[in-house]
């Protein structure tokens, strides 16, 4: 599958609890993606997600895209309550949201968010939120193509 591929085919649908272990190859790819944007991630043995947790909750929703019975990508929305300064009392945070090298460019992601914020809002959920390093400007730019607006700017300081 090195190839450039196109749409034709693609399938999204809810990930299954028997694609565990291709869901965590997932995670690995995109913590891969996300090291040159944080030095800080662990070389080894770093995690992001509760996979199973979010198949099995019915408070969120892991979808993939499949092409030819392969997974190309991957992105849950997860609802949570909301900080009690703000209007809304829940909101979906959107994330694993991971496009294999060979989808990308395709809008496989736009479609991807299009199926959750649909899902979030026939849960009631009308603010959608995610994370992204400042850094990754491509993503940055998906994200804006689809509405997103920068917010809050984390900051840090290691002293190592």
């Amino acid at each position: 599958m090195g190839e450039l591929m196109n749409l034709q085919g693609l399938i999204l649908r809810e990930a299954r609890r028997e694609e565990h272990a291709a869901l965590l190859a997932f995670e690995q790819k995109v913590i891969a993606a996300e090291r040159p944007f944080n030095p800080a991630l662990k070389e080894r043995d770093a995690y992001y997600y509760d996979i199973e947790a979010l198949i099995l909750s019915p408070d969120s929703r892991l979808v993939v895209g499949e092409i030819a019975g392969a997974i190309v990508a991957t992105g849950y929305l997860q609802i949570r309550q909301s900080k009690a300064s703000l209007k809304h009392e829940r909101h979906g945070y959107l994330g694993f949201m991971y496009v294999a090298e060979q989808c990308r460019g395709l809008g496989v992601n736009r479609l991807i968010l299009q199926d959750l914020v649909r899902w979030g809002e026939r849960q009631g959920i009308a603010d959608f939120y995610l994370d992204v390093y400042a850094d990754n400007i491509s993503a940055v730019r998906a994200y804006e193509k689809f509405g997103f607006q920068g917010s809050v700017l984390e900051m840090k300081r290691s002293l190592d």
